[in-house]
């Protein structure tokens, strides 16, 4: 699939090492040094590069041919890797390697996407998806995600980071895929891979922060760090002081070399709220769209994690907005946490976890709308009204809501079986864009806990600093407690948080592997959720913790998504606006194909009776659809 259409010329990055007959062109921002030079690895001398305007240096260097390994010079100090390096084959503190991505030989030139309204998205994290950690392995594992019934898959951070394992949030060399993973022409097969079995692919990137070891960008220059903003990483990242156009540039540049390069479908930008900038058009709006003219001719996503409830993320440009396609909206996440897991610290204690508020969240996208919220620490969130609910992407599990947790432990640790059953139903038919972590389809027994391997002195302060995190949770005010949060450093946390796919041939995974199948594909068949607040798809339960979701075939069938969340209950049927037939069970979550001691559901006219936490979907034929 061309990038651009006939006569256009195609994207060319600006930064680092281009491959060139004999050589390489090499491009670097160093303003603060008068000279820059690149120093082959087995090379006689220093090549230097060209001064141009804005602290650019550029230059052709021959002999630099993809494979050979290279460093900078900035001025009299030390031979660096380079900022835009491609390739760190000996970690981020080892020479770089240049690479040509016009060599690999792509297997599919056509992919068509699904529409966002059709997007189930699955995050994974290349280290722990597999037992071998590798690009390799996770691709081999797509078949099984396609027959799931996933249609996008999100790569949690792959930008090389220190040492062998990291949740990829401390990515130092932005633009080189982590080695421990693979090699860059690996990450090429693995998205080859997904194309060729219908799958979208995003990428996760941060560009608030860099990591705190090995990050020599700004080592080449310090105006990459803002003397006006902070963020909870520190100094906050120039996107509107003096220099920040060569920074806005190399982050933007660095967004469209995962969409070319690599073919990426998107990009989910991590922190949104942590890019502070005030100048007339915000960074995420300018990365956005220039993401997007790049490469007209393909789809490109992009995601925003960002926990403001701000429409203007979503909204166009002609509305005043950044333009995204979608946010993070944790809300339901969290609503839904208070109410079954019982959940009321931190950002907990901002929602009650009623039923009330569960409707409320999944017609609107999320519950606040410029309410007051005091953990939050005043008013949050905007008016939702008009957006596409396709917009919100929601889950009841993701890598923060797990890692972010003491001991990593997920949801379905917290909650029965029978209310896993219900939550999951509930997510996967809800109208707003599901997000899967993995594991979380076969109810893991792996948790995700947090990890990092940096050296000894940076170690010991991340683990200190974790566990002193959670001095103000009950659960860990006693600090012989705190001292048992498990060691990010250590190999055993790693270890642990790695999924064991042997566990889908057991009868009780098995078995919400199949409720997932089933309901994904139940999904297929609905028509697209609509707008946020132009019509009422949820209320609560009366009589019950629960709520009804109403949604529709495209050919006019009603559906009702009846789930009791927590305890029995009577729940009550949406009223029909005529006569109505009888319903047709659709889908339960007592099924013996998914529960091993069914408890049946008692199904009236007017009302489902539950013995204990599930959902059931009904159908009515079209003529008995409420309009």
């Amino acid at each position: 699939m061309p990038d651009t259409p006939d006569g256009r010329a195609p994207w060319r990055s600006r930064f680092g090492a281009r491959v060139a007959p004999g050589g390489a062109d090499v491009r670097v921002w160093a303003p603060d040094v008068a000279r820059v030079a690149v120093r082959l690895e087995g090379g006689t001398a220093d090549v230097p590069l060209a001064a141009e305007a804005d602290g650019l240096h550029a230059g052709y260097v021959p002999g630099l041919v993809a494979g050979a390994r290279y460093r900078v010079v900035a001025g009299e100090g030390p031979a660096l890797p380079d900022p835009a390096s491609r390739s760190q084959p000996d970690g981020v503190h080892g020479a770089s390697a240049v690479v040509d991505p016009g060599a690999f030989a792509w297997a599919v030139h056509q992919w068509p996407l699904p529409p966002l309204d059709r997007l189930v998205v699955y995050e994974l994290h290349v280290g722990t998806f597999t037992p071998e950690g590798t690009f390799a392995a996770a691709a081999a594992r797509l078949p099984w995600l396609v027959s799931l019934g996933v249609t996008a898959v999100e790569l949690m951070p792959v930008a090389a980071f220190p040492g062998r394992r990291n949740w990829g949030y401390d990515g130092a060399a932005l633009y080189a895929p982590a080695a421990a993973y693979g090699s860059p022409d690996d990450l090429r097969r693995f998205v080859d891979a997904a194309h060729g079995l219908g799958l979208g692919v995003i990428l996760d990137v941060v560009y608030n922060h860099f990591g705190p070891d090995g990050a020599y960008t700004a080592a080449l220059s310090r105006r990459f760090f803002s003397e006006r903003h902070r963020n909870p990483w520190g100094a906050g990242i120039n996107l509107d002081g003096a220099g920040s156009r060569q920074v806005r540039d190399f982050f933007i540049d660095n967004a469209q070399h995962w969409i070319h390069e690599y073919r990426f479908d998107g990009l989910r930008l991590d922190a949104t709220h942590a890019l502070v900038d005030h100048s007339s058009c915000h960074f995420v709006a300018e990365l956005a769209a220039q993401v997007r003219a790049s490469a007209p001719r393909r789809t490109v996503w992009v995601i925003a994690e960002d926990h403001r409830n701000l429409r203007t993320i979503v909204d166009p440009p002609s509305a005043g907005g950044w333009g995204l396609d979608a946010v993070w909206a944790d809300d339901l996440h969290h609503v839904l946490r208070r109410l079954t897991a019982g959940d009321d610290e931190g950002y907990y204690a901002d929602f009650q976890g009623t039923p009330e508020e569960v409707a409320r969240t999944l017609d609107c996208g999320w519950l606040y709308q410029g309410g007051h919220a005091p953990h939050f620490g005043g008013p949050r969130g905007t008016d939702s009204t008009g957006l596409p609910r396709s917009a919100f992407v929601v889950c009841i599990q993701n890598h923060d809501q797990i890692g972010n947790r003491a001991n990593g432990d997920r949801l379905h640790h917290a909650v029965d079986e029978a209310t896993w059953r219900a939550l999951s139903l509930l997510l996967l038919l809800a109208p707003e864009t599901p997000l899967l972590f993995m594991g979380q389809e076969w109810a893991a027994s792996s948790p995700f806990q947090y990890f990092t391997d940096h050296h000894d002195e940076l170690g010991r302060l991340v683990r200190d600093g974790r566990r002193n995190e959670f001095r103000h949770f009950r659960a860990f005010s006693d600090p012989a407690r705190r001292q048992a949060i498990p060691d990010p450093q250590a190999d055993a946390t790693f270890e642990r948080s790695r999924l064991r796919w042997e566990e889908i041939e057991r009868p009780r995974h098995a078995r919400v592997v199949a409720l997932y199948r089933d309901a994904l594909a139940l999904r297929r068949g609905l028509a697209p959720g609509g707008r946020a607040g132009e019509e009422s798809v949820a209320a609560p339960a009366e009589g019950a913790t629960g709520v009804t979701l109403r949604r529709r075939r495209p050919d006019g069938t009603a559906l009702a998504i009846v789930a009791c969340l927590r305890g029995d209950g009577r729940v009550r049927l949406p009223a029909p606006d005529g006569p109505r037939p009888a319903a047709r069970i659709a889908l339960d979550t007592e099924d013996p194909r998914y529960a091993a001691d069914p408890r049946p559901p008692r199904l009236a006219d007017e009302a489902v009776t539950f013995a204990r936490p599930g959902a059931i979907v009904l159908e009515w034929p079209a003529s008995g659809a409420r309009q």
